[in-house]
Order: C-alpha cells, then sequence, then structure tokens
C-alpha cells in the first residue's frame, strides 16, 4: 500500500499498438513531471505525444482539484493497456483472405506527491 496520495489520468481509444506505447511508457516511469515532459519533447516518437497529453492531464488534475504543487509531483505508476481491436481484412492468393489488426490502448497515468525525507 503507498503512503502517498495518487491523482490518476486516462487517455483511451488511441489509434496506436500497446507494444509501441509501453517502450515510452517505460522511459518516463518513477520520473519527476517536469523531467518527463522534458525527455518527452526530445522523443521523436509518435506515441510520445499521447504520453505527454495523458502525463499533463494527470499533473493538471492534481494541481486544479487537490492543490498540489506540480514541482513536487512524480510519476508513481504509468502503464499501456490494450484496448479494442479493429479486424479488418485484404484479400489473399486463392480466394481467401489476410487479417489485419489494428489495434488499439489505453495509457493510465498516476502522479504523486513526492515526500520530503525526514531524517
Amino acid at each position: 500500500m503507498a503512503d502517498y496520495f495518487e491523482v490518476t489520468a486516462t487517455e483511451k481509444y488511441i489509434r496506436m499498438s500497446p507494444r509501441k506505447v509501453r517502450l515510452i511508457v517505460d522511459l518516463v516511469r518513477g520520473k519527476s513531471v517536469d523531467e518527463a515532459m522534458s525527455l518527452l519533447k526530445m522523443t521523436p516518437k509518435v506515441a510520445a505525444r499521447v504520453v505527454e497529453k495523458a502525463i499533463n492531464s494527470a499533473a493538471s488534475n492534481a494541481t486544479q482539484n487537490y492543490g498540489l504543487v506540480r514541482e513536487d509531483l512524480f510519476i508513481s505508476t504509468i502503464h499501456a493497456d490494450e484496448g479494442p481491436t479493429l479486424k479488418r481484412m485484404k484479400a489473399g492468393a486463392r480466394g481467401r483472405y489476410k487479417p489485419i489488426l489494428k489495434r488499439g490502448a489505453h495509457v493510465t497515468v498516476s502522479v504523486a506527491e513526492r515526500q520530503a525525507k525526514e531524517s
């Protein structure tokens, strides 16, 4: 059980393979929000824009709804799950068909306020 308060945001129905999104998600897991945003700005992948939007939404929820300070926020949990798959077909040889799977993803981000170490 976590001893801190988490604020969550979810981006749903992203038209991109969850495998591609997980590459970007793994880059920013555990980092501070400002560090993650600057890292994503420099990442040339399209999935970085989606993850950036989700992190920005979670940080905005924390500041607007709960009065947390953006500089103290870090990404406590982030994951990309499989969304709905659109199934299409392409004609193949000898009257067969070849399935085309257009995958989708859901990205969930939770941010929390970093506690000052007391010693």
